[in-house]
Parts: structure tokens; C-alpha cells; sequence
């Protein structure tokens, strides 16, 4: 099966599931879509396992193989769906928490990489794996950064307090970037034959965070102008592609963040190109387009990490490893955000239960399957991808299926975003 069959097959039963879903089910669209996907890939696992039918799971895995999960990711959708995240956040409500978000998305997302590398190196061989610490070190860089997409769209649905739905916004689209950049520096690391020392790391580290911050300004600002320049609302939403396209490899091209770019460019044009270059229709139909292509991406994404299942799930370790990943992961998430908030509880007032929610709602997604997948062949990438997998699967279905009632009773009722947005 060709590429594009393979890709209009996956787009077709990922449209046809969230269909069900909106029509019967009716759980958060991402959610349905890992929970049936999951599901089929363990049918398959079980024909496969019990009653000596494996062609149907090859064929499976051949139409996976078809579509690098990894590069269609990192190359391709995690562009669209960092841009389409930051333009829904006003930038005036991210200065109010700017010192909440830095902390989380930047210290949290660096301590929470050398907490659970740590916790991994000395409590794994409890249960007789053994990892190298950079190695494990690798794996706490690609667990750490949240991606609560299905927790956003139930915040914005209960009306949630408006602080907290930009420091679960601001936080899960900067420390994408953050753990993104980590993962770079340790993977040269690992596995660069070249001679390594602690000036190229951070020297490496600053050239991706701050290049790709920086540039993001600049591409920000550039495309602001040229829509404030373009009064035609076809030309402005162009303009959004190109910048979410041709931006993003430029960035990589630049060997800077391309992650972090997207960011801050989709926050400058949602705040200022918005209220200084668009008209109210022109602010509509961008909205609308890009909350389009973020569902469906989301929608063609969990798809994918289900079906992941199907070539993870063979490894030795894959049930002892990814039961003591997912409490690490936990328990150092509640570090990272209960030590920081406490303290930023002593002057300021959020809404009730924040801490709890903060922790609970945060998802780990596609992106830390597709950095495990990136990782070279090796005993150790079967074990990391195991932990990965186990964490997401877990945070997506039983974290993202509870959040919402979590919510619903914890906080009261405010409108999450501006009516401007």
C-alpha cells in the first residue's frame, strides 16, 4: 500500500470514528479516537497471540510503516498544531501569568527531565532493567512536556477561570519547545560521535531556546505585517500557512526551534495582527479554518499513537516497565507544580483545587511517542518506548476521561478565553 493510500485510509477511519463519537459516544473527539484505536490494536495483538491470526496485524503494521509516525510529527503536524494552539491565547493574559508559565514551562519542564531520569536509573534495576543514564536521562527529556489538547477543549466548554486555562495553555505550548530542545542536547549527546563538552551542550541548548524564541518574534511581527498589508481575508489566512510551513523549516534550516518559533509567531499574529490587521469576518474565518485543521490533525494524530501499540507491545518489558513509569511521572509532576504554586500562592489568588489540576491535567501526547520513536535501534529504545506509551495511553484515557468531572466540581464557572478570540 502506497503512501497515499495509507494516509487517506487513516484520514477516512479517524473522521468516520470521530463521527461515532460526536453522533453516540459523545467523549472529547481525541480521547474516543486513542480509546477505539486502542482498542483495535489489542484485537489484533489477541488474533494475533491466541488465535494464530497474524495477518491481519501485519497488514496493519504495513500500512504503518508506510507513514514515518516520527517525521510526520516533528516534520510535518507538530507545526500546525503548536501555531493553531498559540493563536487562541491573548497575549495580554499570558503577561498576567508570564512568571507561573516561565516556572513551569522552563525550570518545571528541565527539573521534571532530571527527576524522572534520576528516579528511572536507580529504581528500574528493582525490577531487573537496567538503563544508562542518558539513556534514562532521555527519556524523563521526551515525558516531561504536557500536551493537554483534550483538557483545553473541556476548560474552554465548563467555562473555566481564565487564569487557569492560559497556565495550562501557556505552559503545554512553551515547554513542547523546552522539552524539544532538551531532547536535542541529549541526543547529541548519546549518540554523537563527535567530541562533547559542557560549553557545546548549553552552547547547543541556548542556540535552540533562545534562537528559536527570537526568530519567532521576528517571524511573528513579519507576518502581522504583511496581513495588516493584505485586506483580503484569503491572502491573511495564506499568509497563517506560510508561516506555519515554510517558517517552520526555515527554523530547522537555521537548526534553531522550530517548536518554540511556532509559539511565540502564533501568539504575536493571535494578539496583534488580530486586533491591528484583521476585520471581525476576516477574525471569524481565521478561527474557524485553523480549529478545523487543529481537529483534524488531532483527530489523524491519536490515531496514530494507538495504532503504535501494535509494535511496542511485543518487547519483553513492556507491562513491568510501563507500571512503574507511569506513578514516576506522576509523582515528579506533582513536585514540579506543587513546590512552584505553593510559593506563588503566598501573593497572589487563583481558583480553588489549581494545584490538583494542574497536575492532573497534564496529558503527555504524540509528541513524546514520536520522540521515542525518533531514538536509534537498540535494547534500551524497546524499554523507553514501552514507558512512553504506557504513560500517554494512560494520561489520555484515565487522566483525560476523569479531568473533566475533576474540573466541573473543583472550579467555578468563568469564561475560559476572551469573546475576541
Amino acid at each position: 500500500m502506497d503512501f497515499y493510500t495509507s494516509a487517506s485510509l487513516i484520514v477516512t477511519v479517524a473522521i468516520l470514528i470521530a463521527f461515532i463519537n460526536h453522533r453516540f459516544i459523545k467523549l472529547q473527539t481525541t480521547i474516543a479516537i486513542m480509546v477505539s484505536t486502542l482498542s483495535i490494536a489489542l484485537v489484533l495483538v489477541i488474533l494475533d497471540k491466541f488465535f494464530g491470526l497474524p495477518h491481519f496485524e501485519q497488514h496493519f503494521l504495513a500500512t504503518l510503516n508506510n507513514i514515518n509516525f516520527e517525521k510526520l510529527l516533528i516534520n510535518g503536524m507538530l507545526s500546525f498544531l503548536l501555531f493553531a494552539g498559540a493563536l487562541t491565547i491573548d497575549i495580554h493574559s499570558l503577561r498576567s501569568q508570564k512568571w507561573e508559565i516561565f516556572t513551569l514551562a522552563s525550570i518545571g519542564t528541565i527539573l521534571s527531565a532530571f527527576l524522572v531520569g534520576i528516579g528511572c536509573f536507580y529504581l528500574l534495576p528493582f525490577i531487573g532493567i537496567h538503563l544508562k543514564l542518558i539513556y534514562c536521562l532521555l527519556f524523563g527529556a521526551l515525558i516531561s512536556p504536557t500536551d493537554p489538547i483534550a483538557v483545553l477543549a473541556l476548560f474552554k466548554k465548563l467555562q473555566t477561570p481564565k487564569e487557569m486555562c492560559t497556565i495550562v495553555a501557556g505552559e503545554s505550548l512553551f515547554n513542547d519547545g523546552v522539552g524539544i530542545v532538551m531532547f536535542i542536547s541529549l541526543y547529541h549527546i548519546a549518540f554523537s560521535h563527535e567530541p562533547i563538552s559542557s560549553t557545546s551542550v548549553i552552547w547547543l541548548f541556548l542556540q535552540q531556546a533562545i534562537g528559536g524564541t527570537l526568530y519567532g518574534f521576528l517571524l511573528g511581527y513579519f507576518g502581522s505585517w504583511l496581513i495588516k498589508n493584505a485586506d483580503e481575508h484569503k491572502i491573511e489566512i495564506l499568509i497563517t500557512i506560510g508561516i506555519a510551513t515554510g517558517g517552520y523549516s526555515l527554523a530547522q534550516a537555521l537548526h534553531i526551534s522550530g517548536p518554540l518559533g511556532m509559539v511565540v509567531a502564533g501568539i504575536i499574529i493571535g494578539t496583534y495582527a488580530r486586533h491591528h490587521g484583521m476585520s471581525a469576518h476576516t477574525q471569524l474565518i481565521l478561527d474557524e479554518f485553523w480549529e478545523i485543521i487543529d481537529e483534524l490533525l488531532n483527530c489523524v494524530l491519536f490515531l496514530l499513537i494507538g495504532f503504535e501499540l501494535l509494535p511496542i507491545v511485543h518487547g519483553n518489558h513492556f507491562l513491568s516497565a510501563g507500571l512503574f513509569a507511569i506513578p514516576l511521572v506522576l509523582l515528579v509532576r506533582f513536585i514540579i507544580v506543587a513546590l512552584p504554586m505553593s510559593l506563588f500562592k503566598l501573593k497572589k489568588q487563583y481558583p480553588p483545587h489549581l494545584i490538583k489540576i494542574l497536575v492532573w491535567g497534564g496529558l503527555r501526547g504524540g509528541l513524546a511517542v514520536a520522540l521515542a520513536l525518533s531514538l536509534p535501534p537498540g535494547n534500551y529504545r524497546q524499554i523507553i518506548l514501552a514507558m512512553t506509551y504506557a504513560v500517554v495511553a494512560f494520561s489520555i484515557i484515565v487522566q483525560g476521561l476523569t479531568i473533566k468531572s475533576l474540573v466541573k466540581h473543583s472550579v467555578p464557572k468563568k469564561s475560559c478565553y476572551n469573546d475576541s478570540i
